[in-house]
């Protein structure tokens, strides 16, 4: 039986990534972005559906869930990827910024985690995956927004990991400790060799949660290059 895996937040790189991947394990792929016009290329190489999304809008996602059940079938697997960062210090953050950063970040995946644990309960099965940086465990200085977006977002997939995974719902945080290597990115030369860690490596971890036999789950598994310190 054919799987159907969505997207949230895609774009280059992980998304392009995953994207790649799902398509070559034979899965339908739906691509879900405020800005569809950027994945006309990854959408044509995967023969993905395309859909426009704000995840920070009840309706927006209730929206998109619709559409990708009416054209491609109801998802099998659902990756929220987005976020948004404002940095500064705190006496100079701008508010609108913050709360911006706390809606996409960390609202966004509650509602589409909603979304698709509707879902996923009627059928009896599903994963729900969440992309998390090493701001989900550790705040940084000048970085207080994105940190409290990504700590939320996390204790969201914990939280739903013993509500959901006892109904034969897999939910999974992916720590993504390190920067992510793009063409033309200057930081590639600098660290050296597997000093940014590769976006199809990455995927391939995905796909490891998805395909974990649940007899061994894991909630949440942490990736960075081998000279990364922690």
């Amino acid at each position: 039986m054919t799987e159907t895996a969505l997207i949230v937040g895609a774009g280059s790189g992980l998304s392009a990534a995953l994207a790649r991947l799902f398509a070559k394990e034979k899965m339908q792929v739906a691509l879900a972005a405020r800005r569809v016009d950027k994945l006309e290329t990854l959408a044509a190489e995967t023969g993905a559906r395309v859909f426009a999304c704000d995840a920070s809008r009840s309706e927006a996602v209730e929206t998109l869930f619709a559409g990708v059940t009416a054209a491609i079938g109801a998802p099998d697997l659902v990756v929220y990827n987005p976020s948004y960062r404002t940095r500064g210090p705190i006496t100079e953050l701008d508010p609108a910024e913050v709360q911006k950063s706390l809606m996409i970040s960390s609202f966004g995946g509650f509602l589409v985690a909603q979304a698709a644990a509707r879902q996923m309960l009627a059928r009896g099965s599903g994963t729900l995956l969440f992309t998390g940086a090493s701001a989900s465990v550790k705040g940084y200085a000048r970085s207080s927004p994105f940190a409290m977006g990504k700590f939320a977002l996390r204790g969201l997939a914990q939280s739903l990991a013993r509500e959901l995974q006892p109904q034969n719902i897999h939910v999974g945080h992916v720590v993504i400790d390190g920067g992510i290597g793009r063409a033309g990115d200057p930081r590639g030369s600098e660290r050296g060799s597997d000093g940014m860690l590769d976006p199809d490596a990455l995927a391939q971890s995905y796909l490891y949660l998805h395909r974990q036999h649940r007899s061994a789950w894991s909630w949440e598994i942490e990736l960075r290059p081998w000279v990364e310190t922690f």
